[in-house]
């Protein structure tokens, strides 16, 4: 939202720079993101000043040019320009921008006047034309100043360049309150009073409409109301005998320095009210208004309505219309319709001001995919009691910049005053809260300050009012926030005593648990990604029958594309991937902790998941190094390290048979599932345009927390030395080294640590059949060195159960 300077301090009598001014406002919540300054003309005119022609002569070298010397009234000698422009000539008073001025063309491209040579004489300075100043579009010679003027006179000052501070303000939602120039005046008046105390301060001065006045009654309209939930205030007023023409230049300079597009004096006016108060206005041609009516009701079903913007939108019937008595006219506080918008044929108009319900409004405005600055404000809460003041200050406004007049009283409609919040706030819980003791007195001074009314004071407490503008304060500890924004955040100190509680419990912290396996992610190269929980019915094609049955639908979608909760957290990783890869990043290792949403017959549930995206090449691309894509092994592997981190080594692998994989498995522990992984089908990945392959595994976060258990199990290293022993077998070509370990674990279970293969020999230099396995065992006592005599014995064993068992024999 974009905040002039010139505008607050029509408010507020600021004696403080823009600078200090956006440090205040950024304290007080409504963070000032960028400050820019505004020119009605491009480079504000800086280094064009008036000269006076003392004497213009021919050029010696070129008959369409002359040299003009020119007083730029700066004490120094009379300056020498080369001119081209045929209506130079001696005893006038010209613009002239001197050496080192920016001047911009019709683009915006700027040049730099500079001292040159034209046609071998030289040129300090450029009398200028209205195009080049960009004031006009005349280039038929050099502007000729009024002969009164002093040479010397800075060229902005005649041409009166409207110059402004813009503050760039990221406002929050709930600040609806501030969604004006009068909103942030309140907020930045009571940060004034706070930190620079000052009387001039204390007084907000807002505009009169004392000067009101219903000029002749010879145009009402009768407003009717069908539902005043949905419009719990209306009124209207007729201005007759306008002249729509474009708007005077310091409102156009108004609108433009905070970004609007000037359009004509009547939308300009209620664009200048709607930015200066918040209140949002609509005006109707009063000719496009048929029989005496104006009726506020729910349109009907299927009814076609062209809005402004030409597109013909089918109305819903919970979407509020105004009508005359014939057909709407307008989408209420969201867009008026194309037929009935003023134009400059319009010689009188209906101004309608009105507060609508919030939750309406909203519906509309996201169910026709339209966003405007009045939707933006009718959905958020604006102020209902702001209603009639604000639209006599718009028709006083038009009545004087379109020489109309104002031809009926005010008609006003207001079943059910919408009242002020009532809080009681105590002392006590707000220096608890705090965590220090503001003065009681400071603390009414800022509710004052903000415009809240103290009802009743007691000893422990107030009573408190709060202004039924102010939507996001209802509670008591929301009265505790804004006394802390207004008291200042960095004022609060900082103790000396820091109090900390540790809760303990037997429950696996979930906390902790993603920690772990998201360190050791990170540490294999994984980057964490966060999607987003709602996602498109376009990808429902790629889940089963029964979960599409199950999906949660969002009554009120953002759009389309955001329509339902998420049931698996692979679209959003393939999403991110090939918005990466689309970048030139195809190498990828991706983690996510997230959950996924269902409606089963039971109810609405949610399941939490980890999700592993792996994609590309093991290695970037290296002249020295062999290329590798990532293959089901190596993903399988960081899988079965997750496991092992964990504790989980006794699951069950069972073949997997799922809708989003080509070749999967998952593990098990007992019946529950742990997690399934594998290669995302091609015909996801097409949806995608992704073109390599992708690899994902989907684990069962809710049943990991279960079975991990929180205790810390450790066994202390032995002091006694590990013994190495290696044997080189020959065995048939069906044993396993499965059935190895097995074998040989079971010779001695207490002093074999590890059994590990490593080498596998077949050729034509074995019998038929047979393979060589080199297996590396390591063997130790913990309570004691083994001899060499143990050792023997323990090999002995082994290679007797090999030979028993698997039919192995030493090579």
């Amino acid at each position: 939202m974009q905040i002039s300077y010139n505008w607050l301090k029509q408010f507020i009598k600021l004696e403080i720079t823009p600078e200090e001014t956006a440090e205040i406002l950024t304290n007080l919540g409504l963070e000032v993101e960028g400050i820019n300054a505004y020119e009605s003309l491009k480079g504000g005119l800086k280094g064009v000043v008036v000269g006076h022609v003392l004497t213009c002569e021919q050029h010696p070298n070129a008959d369409k040019l002359r040299i003009a010397k020119v007083d730029l009234g700066n004490g120094e000698p009379h300056v020498q320009i080369v001119c081209g422009a045929p209506n130079v000539a001696a005893g006038q008073k010209v613009p002239v921008a001197t050496i080192g001025t920016v001047l911009y063309d019709k683009e915006g491209n700027e040049f730099v006047i500079k001292k040159g040579k034209i046609r071998g004489e030289e040129s300090f300075g450029m009398i200028c034309a209205e195009d080049e100043l960009g004031i006009g579009e005349s280039h038929d010679g050099i502007m000729v100043l009024d002969e009164k003027l002093k040479p010397g006179t800075p060229a902005a000052d005649i041409f009166e360049i409207y110059t402004d501070t813009v503050f760039e303000i990221g406002l929050t939602p709930n600040r609806a309150d501030a969604m004006s120039h009068l909103g942030v005046a309140r907020d930045l008046r009571a940060g004034l009073i706070q930190n620079k105390p000052n009387n001039s301060y204390s007084e907000l001065i807002t505009p009169s409409v004392s000067k009101f006045n219903v000029d002749k009654r010879t145009l009402r309209y009768d407003i009717v109301i069908e539902d005043s939930k949905l419009a719990p205030r209306y009124a209207g007023v007729t201005i007759s005998g306008i002249e729509v023409k474009p708007s005077p230049a310091w409102l156009q300079n108004t609108l433009k320095a905070i970004g609007i597009t000037p359009k004509n004096n009547i939308v300009d006016a209620t664009n200048y009210v709607l930015h200066e108060l918040g209140q949002p206005l609509h005006a109707f041609d009063a000719a496009r208004i048929k029989g005496n009516k104006i009726i506020v009701k729910n349109a009907e079903a299927g009814t076609k309505f062209i809005t402004l913007d030409g597109v013909e939108r089918i109305l819903h019937e919970d979407d509020i219309v105004i009508c005359d008595e014939n057909q709407p006219l307008c989408l209420a506080g969201v867009l008026g319709g194309l037929h009935s918008g003023v134009n400059e044929h319009t010689s009188a108009i209906f101004l309608e001001s009105a507060y609508f319900n919030p939750v309406s409004i909203r519906k509309t405005a996201k169910r026709h995919g339209i966003s405007t600055d009045a939707s933006f404000r009718f959905e958020r809460g604006i102020d209902p009691n702001i209603t009639n003041y604000a639209l006599k200050h718009a028709a006083i406004l038009i009545a004087d910049i379109a020489n109309g007049e104002i031809t009926s009283d005010i008609t006003d409609i207001y079943a059910k005053k919408i009242e002020d919040f009532s809080v009681f706030l105590n002392y006590n819980n707000v220096n608890k809260i705090l965590g220090e003791n503001i003065p009681n007195e400071t603390i009414k001074k800022i509710l004052v300050s903000l415009d809240i009314k103290i009802t009743n004071i007691t000893d422990k407490g107030l009573g408190l009012s709060i202004p039924a503008y102010r939507v996001d304060v209802q509670r008591e500890i929301d009265v505790v926030e804004e006394i802390l924004r207004v008291y200042g955040f960095n004022n609060i100190k900082i103790g000396s005593k820091i109090n900390a509680t540790i809760a303990y419990g037997s429950k696996t912290d979930d906390h902790k648990v993603q920690n772990i396996v998201a360190n050791q992610l990170v540490s294999q190269g994984f980057y964490e990604a966060m999607s987003n929980s709602l996602t498109s019915t376009a990808y429902s094609e790629f889940i089963s029958e029964q979960n599409r049955n199950q999906q949660v639908a969002i009554l009120n979608p953002l759009s389309q594309d955001l329509s339902v909760m998420r049931q698996s957290l692979l679209f959003g990783g393939l999403e991110a991937i090939a918005y990466n890869i689309n970048r030139k990043n195809s190498d990828l290792k991706l983690f996510e902790f997230g959950k996924t949403y269902a409606k089963p017959l039971s109810g609405y549930e949610e399941y939490k998941h980890l999700a592993l995206f792996v994609t590309g090449n093991t290695s970037t691309v290296n002249w020295n190094v062999a290329t590798t894509s990532t293959d089901f092994f190596l993903f399988k592997g960081y899988v079965d390290a997750i496991l092992l981190r964990l504790g989980l080594k006794n699951v069950a692998t069972k073949p997997n048979e799922s809708e989003q994989f080509s070749e999967s498995i998952s593990y098990y522990l007992g019946d529950r599932l742990v997690v399934s992984f594998g290669s995302v089908k091609k015909s996801i990945l097409k949806h995608f345009d992704i073109k390599q392959e992708v690899f994902y595994a989907d684990f069962n976060w809710s049943t990991i927390l279960n079975v991990v258990s929180s205790k810390i199990k450790f066994t202390e290293l032995s002091k006694y030395p590990i013994v190495k022993r290696d044997l080189a077998l020959l065995i048939k070509n069906e044993v396993s080294f499965a059935d190895i370990y097995k074998t040989v674990k079971l010779a001695d279970k207490n002093l074999i640590l590890d059994i590990s293969l490593f080498d596998v020999y077949q050729g034509d230099k074995l019998p038929e059949g047979t393979k060589s396995y080199a297996i590396s065992m390591k063997l130790q006592d913990k309570d004691k060195t083994l001899t060499d005599a143990e050792i023997d014995k323990v090999m002995q064993k082994v290679q007797k159960q090999l030979q028993s068992e698997v039919g192995a024999e030493l090579r």
